[in-house]
């Protein structure tokens, strides 16, 4: 019994209520005519799509920088790199590659920026973080229309310039790590091997990163930030560092998103980003003052699990689609819930 309160005190209802909730649905899904095998198969190219994204967060958080609402700045770092590898005709392997590395300088620039701006404002960090996103994915929307991109398979047919809202990677790189040792089994189960190899190598790299003196320190300055100082650790450079690693989180993310959905998202495709990667974060037992890498892995299971059983076996059921009810209900009350759990530590 012991053990049983001390695991519902660690894991906390609303996750033990969200994962209930997800086992019961692949447990339905077969009773309702829809294919398990296939079910499994779509979370599981969905965790590989977003689980580097939901990875971004857990540096600023571990400094104490909290949730990262300014995702959109990384992202906007990775299409930059995207649609540059397009521009250049990469293809294949080099070409998502190259997109990485171009979006990698631009993603530290960036992050570089936005860290300063933070340090500046200690304490309000995820009110400015929501103002960064919002307004780098505003100013972008001009921007797509005036940067000198001449691509065919980028620019609107009618005007020759400015680059479209959507725009297929199909022929360039799609599936160019997602493929990589894929496999299928029968028709219906399909297992995106490279993506995983991808996310389970910046993880390794991100849990060795955080116990080097570096990610120690900056775990420090996020725990006890006068014991930092008092031990002469430099906290406003800390916090920059687990910015501009964020950022440059989000841009690999985006990428390793774009080669598996098969298509860029430009001007408000940003602008979607960093609440469902915050809800997951959340959901899988991340604070705003600490996270893990079990944080991540168990948080986008259960988000991204959700989003793909929801539809389909309420859609059998009832003949409607909750999908977005759903997705709305778990992003934004975990998001709310974490911020009350912050207003009452603070008060």
């Amino acid at each position: 019994m012991n053990k049983l309160r001390k695991f519902i005190e660690e894991a906390g209802w609303p996750r033990i209520l969200i994962a209930a909730f997800l086992v019961l649905l692949f447990i339905m899904a077969p009773f309702v005519q829809v294919r398990l095998d296939a079910s499994i198969s779509d979370t599981l190219v969905r965790f590989g799509m977003n689980g580097v994204m939901v990875l971004a967060m857990v540096p600023m958080i571990q400094s104490g920088c909290g949730l990262n609402f300014g995702l959109p700045l990384g992202i906007i770092a990775g299409l930059l790199g995207a649609v540059t590898s397009v521009q250049l005709d990469l293809h294949g392997l080099p070409g998502i590659l190259g997109a990485m590395m171009i979006a990698t300088p631009i993603a530290i620039v960036l992050g570089w920026g936005y860290g300063l701006l933070l340090n500046k404002v200690k304490g309000e960090e995820m009110m400015i973080a929501t103002y960064v996103g919002f307004s780098s994915v505003a100013f972008m929307c001009i921007m797509w229309l005036v940067l000198p991109y001449t691509s065919s398979n980028m620019v609107w047919g009618y005007a020759g310039k400015g680059l479209r809202t959507t725009i297929s990677v199909q022929e360039f790189w799609q599936n160019a790590i997602g493929g990589i040792g894929a496999f299928q089994v029968g028709e219906f189960f399909y297992f995106p091997t490279g993506m995983f190899l991808f996310f389970l190598l910046l993880c390794v790299l991100m849990w060795l990163f955080m116990r080097t003196k570096t990610g120690t320190a900056m775990t420090t300055v996020g725990s006890n930030p006068e014991y930092a100082r008092a031990s002469g650790v430099n906290i406003d450079r800390m916090r920059t560092i687990s910015v501009i690693l964020s950022t440059v989180l989000g841009a690999l993310g985006i990428i390793i998103y774009e080669q598996s959905f098969g298509f860029i998202q430009l001007y408000m495709g940003p602008f979607y980003m960093a609440f469902p990667a915050v809800a997951a974060i959340l959901i899988g037992g991340a604070s705003v003052k600490k996270a893990s890498i079990t944080n991540v892995i168990v948080g986008t299971i259960l988000f991204q699990g959700i989003l793909t059983m929801t539809p389909s076996v309420i859609n059998s059921m009832l003949q409607t689609d909750m999908s977005e009810v759903i997705r709305i209900i778990v992003s934004n009350g975990m998001i709310l819930y974490a911020l009350t759990r912050v207003t009452k530590v603070r008060s």
